[in-house]
């Protein structure tokens, strides 16, 4: 992360939801570092990022952490709940406090929070979702809100006081209100926005106490196919709309399909390292000089965990769920899959034990069929890449398990690549097989499916019968006719079990 001062991440986050409660002592200090701690971390006294978000943590607990905490402290701390006894404590240990909206979500604040510290201090509007939203609101002198193709938003500029409900709980993470989105869906605002990219004028709704909105979907068009991304809204402030609002909405709908693209597309700083560390890039890696950029102990036993389904915000959703797990954990995308590194692990049990409710929560909640694989515990960083490649042969191996490890499906496994090896190279092929398949294509037969049912059944004749439905004569007939095809020999073990590893490549 590049970081900024505390004054610059408030001012980009508004008060819509943050207030700061104790001012920092330094105020040019620089925050490089956030995570989510709660009160079983404060618990452990492990050390602390510059910024912590104290989640589900009482103000008499983060009281007695700041004031027992003889490390390392944060520079400032984000919490619901404050009290004067935590503004005490805040000051005598040089901690600033940020009070935050009850009804905010820290699953939406964290990567807001994140994004903040990614870019510059002084953010171009062609470089940065925030400046952007600044820059349309500067124009247009409406309040301007950027979200995503979920509706989650992704930046916003400054509010006044004629910022309605709709965009308080936009902005909070919350739902808006919910018969104006069945008004917004009967008006068919959502379609017109996927089908077309004119800007739409929103009526306001007394009732509701919802102002003139206008809004304007952002498209993408790579590869000759248009892909939504997001939209772009202007709230009615106390001043009206300005007339030319339309053009300016039509140039920024192009510039954030260009910025989104380039977040999705290109990973953080923070990102690239991770993946360094996990051996992503290939090459001698360092790992101390990493750690220490990434403020990660290098002793472990570290845990790598592969998720196979690369979707971005399935992967936010990971990374807020690590952090809750272990504060110190780093979830980046490679490729089609998601990795979590977690690099001190007390318990491999305990891993497993989350991950596999981790996988039956997100599949409950949203229907995403997920599989995940846990690495052997490595001794620390400097293996992590090796647990990496763990990772991807269990994933790459087995197809229908939830959450496992290379000791579980180990057979699984290491047969899928003896197959994949057999497969790679012409001169293992067996052409005597080639025999049995031309016989099957020309006679309509159903001579190599009665071989392998004969195979599986360890050479037990009326067990394979009966999975055929067959008389077991009829096999016995059609066994012999087999060897004779083929030539070879089914009464010879080593013959049964390569005919059975080349019918298994003839499957796959």
């Amino acid at each position: 992360m590049n970081g900024t001062t505390l004054n610059v991440l408030l001012t980009a986050l508004t008060s819509a939801f943050v207030e700061l409660v104790v001012p920092p002592v330094d105020l040019t200090a620089r925050i490089e570092s956030v995570t989510l701690v709660d009160s079983d971390d404060l618990a452990a006294g492990a050390a602390t990022a510059h910024l912590c978000l104290l989640v589900g943590v009482r103000a008499d607990v983060a009281a007695a952490w700041l004031t027992g905490t003889l490390g390392q402290r944060p520079q400032a701390v984000m919490i619901k709940s404050v009290s004067e006894p935590l503004r005490q404590a805040a000051g005598a240990a040089g901690v600033a406090i940020v009070g935050v909206h009850a009804q905010a979500r820290w699953d939406r604040l964290l990567p807001m929070i994140r994004r903040v510290l990614d870019s510059s201090d002084t953010p171009e509007p062609d470089t940065d979702l925030f400046g952007l939203a600044h820059t349309v609101a500067t124009l247009t002198k409406g309040m301007v809100s950027i979200e995503d193709e979920h509706s989650h938003v992704l930046a916003y500029s400054a509010s006044d006081e004629a910022a309605d409900e709709l965009r308080t709980l936009s902005i909070l993470g919350r739902e808006g209100p919910a018969d104006y989105l069945r008004r917004l869906n009967e008006w068919g605002v959502y379609d017109s926005l996927r089908r077309s990219d004119d800007v739409i004028e929103v009526p306001p709704h007394d009732e509701l106490g919802i102002r003139r909105r206008l809004v304007a979907g952002i498209r993408s068009s790579a590869d000759g196919s248009v892909r939504m991304l997001g939209t772009i809204w202007i709230q009615e402030g106390q001043k009206p709309i300005a007339d030319d609002a339309t053009a300016v909405l039509h140039g920024a709908t192009a510039v954030a399909a260009r910025l989104i693209t380039r977040i999705r597309d290109a990973p953080s700083n923070e990102a690239l390292q991770i993946q360094r560390l996990l051996g992503a890039e290939g090459g001698s890696v360092d790992v101390p000089s990493l750690a220490a950029s990434l403020s990660l102990p290098t002793s472990g036993p570290a845990a790598v965990v592969g998720f196979d389904h690369a979707d971005a915000p399935l992967a936010a959703s990971i990374r807020l769920r690590a952090s809750s797990f272990h504060r110190e954990s780093l979830v980046t995308t490679i490729g089609p899959r998601i990795y979590l590194l977690i690099p001190t692990i007390h318990s491999p049990d305990a891993v497993s034990s989350w991950v596999r409710g981790l996988v039956s929560g997100i599949e409950s909640r949203s229907g995403v069929v997920l599989r995940a694989a846990v690495a052997s515990p490595v001794a620390d960083l400097t293996a992590v890449a090796a647990a990496r490649a763990e990772v991807d042969r269990v994933l790459d191996g087995t197809t229908t398990e939830r959450v496992t490890t290379l000791a579980d499906s180990r057979t699984t496994v290491l047969l899928g690549e003896i197959l994949d090896l057999v497969a790679s190279r012409d001169d293992l092929h067996d052409p005597r097989l080639d025999a049995l398949v031309a016989y099957d294509a020309k006679n309509s037969s159903e001579m190599r499916r009665s071989v392998e049912a004969y195979l599986d059944a360890l050479g037990d004749v009326r067990a394979a019968a009966d999975t055929l439905q067959i008389h077991p004569n009829t096999l016995r007939y059609r066994i012999r006719r087999v060897q004779k095809i083929t030539g070879i020999d089914l009464s010879d073990p080593a013959a049964r079990l390569l005919t059975a590893v080349q019918l298994a490549v003839l499957a796959r």
